[in-house]
């Protein structure tokens, strides 16, 4: 006769995959809770006490880490060796493993858990018996996910026994799954000590969230994955309202577009285009906020992502009516709002409740390179003004002073060399992504329109040259805010005296690429 040994947390599918077993001819060996939801059932269960000789201790900490066990799992069944020592020492070979690791996860994500709690949810028998099945994939068959048991019974139904492909497969799908367990306790253990978290070794877990369509481009296969333990707003956790599945570019350009409207706390809109901002507004009320970022830059918001830090309400949905957005994010929508948003069938609209959450400043960033990883802090860094210096003979107003901020804030989002034009919490004009700073400054100032009279020049690196604020002056910047720090600085600020500009240096730089 076959063994099966089962130890769940999970009962999904249990009942029918264990009478399936049992008709198959399998004896099946369980622990605790699997074994007495297997006996309610009718379904007859051999306990593991019983095939180890030794009882679960340790308030359950100790229940399947004996040789019985485990000489069952490892033995290799045509190494004759192996065999005979199984006969010496009275060991039943044990052929499908079925378990699934104590629910660490759910139970750390829970409000007031206590350390003790989550401790007792680390599973140590669990991945000790999984490993040692994979291991043995040759010859016993394991399972870790109840969407597998399907494929499993049909195999063993229809053949007496699973495949060798099967047999591989589901031990690859092992040691990833111990491995991301693995991975979630680490980053557990990282919230307990005020140690450095910095590591020599990155353990990162992820788990697929969907399959999209495709990638950037039609030709690129994408997934989209989520932490298996998020600290941190995620994405994955929006709803949505309407529209077709989200794709690649529409996941990016929204996260881009959220990661900039959690710089403000007062109702703001971002519009994003391609990763990059193409229309900020700031006002008391989101109204306001959506008519300066949509005007900031008509052209370019068309089949953008549009995020809300505010509830969208009729008023707002209204307003954006006959502009083509691909996705539009917000905390919420207002019943009235919704119901005329989703009569748009082409709008992807998501709710995120948590979308204005300020930043988490021990987020990290990851960028992949060729064989590696590059991975830093998040630039998460708010611009302190009583620590930025004037540097001209030109003093900023109060009203400035605000603009300049809200500059700082979008051109810290947007990718390098860049240069943002902004007037009353509005942009006017963004020149992203240029390999040289003053054609930053030309695209900005094109993309004004003739607006850039008495705004506000945000950069995020120092200006290598003079020529960059003198294109400003000539468009109507009054005012320039910038880290500092070239060698050629004092040009600049000459420049900035003789064309009356004020200048500030903020010490700070936020390259992005």
């Amino acid at each position: 006769m076959k063994r099966a040994l089962i130890s769940v947390s999970d009962k999904t599918g249990l009942i029918e995959l264990a009478q399936t077993l049992s008709k198959s001819g399998y004896e099946l060996v369980s622990t605790g809770g699997t074994a007495e939801r297997l006996q309610s059932a009718g379904i007859s269960v051999t306990p593991v006490s019983s095939v180890t000789g030794f009882p679960e201790c340790l308030d359950g900490r100790v229940k399947t880490l004996h040789p019985k066990i485990h000489g069952g799992i490892l033995a290799i069944r045509d190494n004759p060796d192996h065999m005979r020592t199984l006969v010496e020492l009275q060991i039943e070979p044990i052929d499908l493993l079925v378990i699934n690791l104590y629910p660490f996860r759910e139970t750390v994500m829970k409000e007031g858990v206590t350390q003790n709690q989550c401790i007792e949810q680390i599973d140590i028998g669990g991945p000790s018996m999984l490993r040692a099945a994979a291991k043995n994939f040759h010859d016993v068959t394991v399972l870790v996910d109840p969407q597998d048991y399907a494929r499993i019974l049909a195999e063993i139904s229809q053949d007496g026994c699973t495949t060798l492909q099967t047999r591989r497969y589901l031990a690859r799908k092992v040691f990833e799954h111990t491995a991301s367990y693995d991975a979630m306790i680490a980053e557990y253990f990282k919230t307990l000590t005020n140690e450095d978290p910095e590591s020599d070794l990155l353990t990162i877990a992820y788990e697929r969230v969907d399959t999209l369509r495709y990638g950037e481009n039609p030709h690129q296969k994408a997934s989209f994955y989520r932490s298996v333990l998020p600290s941190e707003l995620s994405l994955s956790e929006a709803e949505q309202l309407n529209g077709k599945e989200l794709s690649y570019n529409n996941i990016a350009d929204t996260d881009a577009a959220v990661a900039l409207l959690r710089e403000f706390e007062e109702p703001t809109v971002v519009a994003v285009k391609h990763a990059n901002p193409c229309g900020v507004g700031s006002a008391g009320s989101l109204l306001e906020a959506w008519q300066k970022a949509y005007e900031a830059d008509s052209v370019s918001i068309y089949g953008g992502i549009v995020a809300f830090n505010r509830i969208v309400d009729q008023a707002v949905a209204a307003a954006t009516h006959g502009v083509f957005i691909e996705v539009m994010i917000a905390p919420d929508y207002t019943p009235d709002a919704l119901a005329l948003l989703q009569k748009r069938k082409n709008l992807r609209v998501l709710r995120l409740s948590d979308v204005a959450r300020p930043i988490d400043p021990h987020k990290h960033a990851i960028k992949h390179v060729y064989g590696g990883l590059l991975v830093q802090n998040e630039d998460t860094v708010v611009l302190d003004w009583e620590t930025c210096r004037t540097v001209t003979r030109e003093q900023v107003s109060d009203d400035q002073i605000e603009d300049l901020i809200f500059a700082m804030k979008v051109v810290k989002h947007t990718k390098s060399n860049a240069i943002v034009l902004a007037k009353d919490k509005q942009t006017v004009g963004i020149g992203p992504g240029q390999p040289n700073r003053i054609t930053s400054v030309e695209i900005a100032v094109r993309r004004s329109d003739g607006k850039a009279e008495g705004s506000v020049m945000a950069s995020d690196a120092f200006f290598p040259f003079d020529d960059c604020v003198r294109a400003a002056a000539q468009a109507g910047v009054r005012a320039v805010i910038h880290p500092g720090g070239s060698i050629r600085d004092q040009e600049s600020i000459d420049a900035c005296d003789e064309l009356g500009l004020a200048m500030v240096f903020t010490g700070i730089r936020h390259f992005r690429h």
